[in-house]
């Protein structure tokens, strides 16, 4: 059985502005069952009570009940597929995408909230392998492919998801022998603000985070002393976060947290204060500008002055997950209301993956 789990925060969050460094918002996970037995990997909250996930044996849910109901709404056809990624704009309105090598990598489009899929992308190159995709608006997003040929590989869109395009890869800088990207949630590429995008990879003898500052055109990078990032997360233009460590020692914390405050170009290692082991997923909460959420195996952690110090509120070994981008709070999310979500795996969270370690 599979639970998506949606936090509270106890106080009333019309404060939440006065709220200083000491006053950390008290935070717990509320456990909403699926009826599901799929392994969840993408994840994506559009509000408080919307939210949709996606996962192995082609399974995709929605909620529209704040998590009290699920739907399975996934393309038919596509049990043999891995949904590792999902990006909502609505009730309505979703794209997923499926990993895996050659035309495993696939991206289905709904606008019927799941009662029908268009296939709007398929992989033609045999060595590609999708990770994730992200969406600097409603019309304009990216996909990432692990290196084709010694590069990065980029395929873009201008109408939604409608249609995908390869980017020319002279804009992307080599990528370092056995780099990759985890396609683990879809949370190793991140777009906006602006026409701002990142990725981060790990595998190789450094892990690194390429920035594209015309909407993945062309790309820098720069290098990260996180022993493997998972994840990337920002709250502006020039604050964010690259969060992992190793996740075969997911309960060691080693070197898994990283800070940039100049838009990463550098970045520096967060180690006392930092979260207690591997963390695979990473957020800002909207209307708390200084506080961030980190999942992992071993628990889910919080920060409320910006990512320098953690404090471990949930230790439960299964969440692993946390929708990025789309957590509600603020002013006008009433007491109970649950503004963040992540997935939790309450009966096989340690199954063997199918692509290998690669791809946690």
């Amino acid at each position: 059985m599979i639970a998506l789990a949606a936090f509270s925060i106890a106080a009333p969050l019309a404060a939440a502005p006065a709220m200083t460094t000491r006053e950390e918002p008290e935070l717990e996970w509320r456990l909403t069952p699926t009826g599901s037995a799929a392994q969840l990997r993408g994840l994506d909250a559009v509000n408080h009570r919307v939210a949709w996930a996606s996962g192995s044996e082609g399974t995709v849910l929605r909620t529209l009940n704040s998590g009290r109901e699920w739907d399975s709404v996934g393309p038919p056809g596509t049990a043999a597929l891995e949904f590792r990624d999902i990006e909502a704009f609505g009730r309505r309105r979703a794209l997923i995408l499926s990993i895996g090598t050659g035309d495993d990598s696939r991206i289905y489009r709904t606008d019927d909230g799941g009662a029908t899929w268009r296939l709007v992308f398929r992989n033609q190159e045999p060595d590609a392998f999708y990770d994730c995709m992200a969406f600097f608006n409603r019309r304009n997003g990216l996909a990432l492919s692990d290196p084709v040929a010694g590069r990065f590989q980029i395929v873009e869109t201008h109408d939604g998801g409608r249609s995908w395009d390869l980017v020319s890869a002279g804009g992307m800088p080599a990528a370092l022998p056995g780099e990759f990207a985890f396609a683990a949630s879809g949370t190793c590429l991140v777009a906006g603000p602006g026409r701002n995008a990142r990725f981060a990879t790990g595998g190789a003898s450094e892990a690194r985070v390429f920035h594209s500052r015309n909407g993945g055109r062309t790309w820098s990078v720069a290098t990260t002393p996180v022993r493997s990032t998972a994840a990337l997360a920002f709250r502006n233009a020039q604050r964010g976060l690259a969060i992992g460590g190793d996740f075969t020692t997911p309960d060691e914390a080693v070197d898994a947290l990283a800070l940039t405050d100049d838009g990463g170009k550098t970045w520096r290692l967060v180690e006392e204060g930092a979260p207690d082991g591997y963390r695979s997923g990473s957020a800002w909460v909207p209307g708390l500008p200084r506080t961030a959420i980190g999942v992992g195996p071993t628990g889910s952690d919080v920060t409320t002055d910006g990512g320098k110090t953690w404090t471990l509120f949930d230790d439960a070994a299964s969440t692993r997950w946390i929708a990025r981008g789309r957590l509600r709070a603020g002013p006008r999310v009433r007491r109970g209301e649950p503004p963040g979500w992540s997935s939790r795996t309450t009966s096989c969270a340690d199954r063997p993956q199918p692509y290998g370690r690669n791809h946690l």
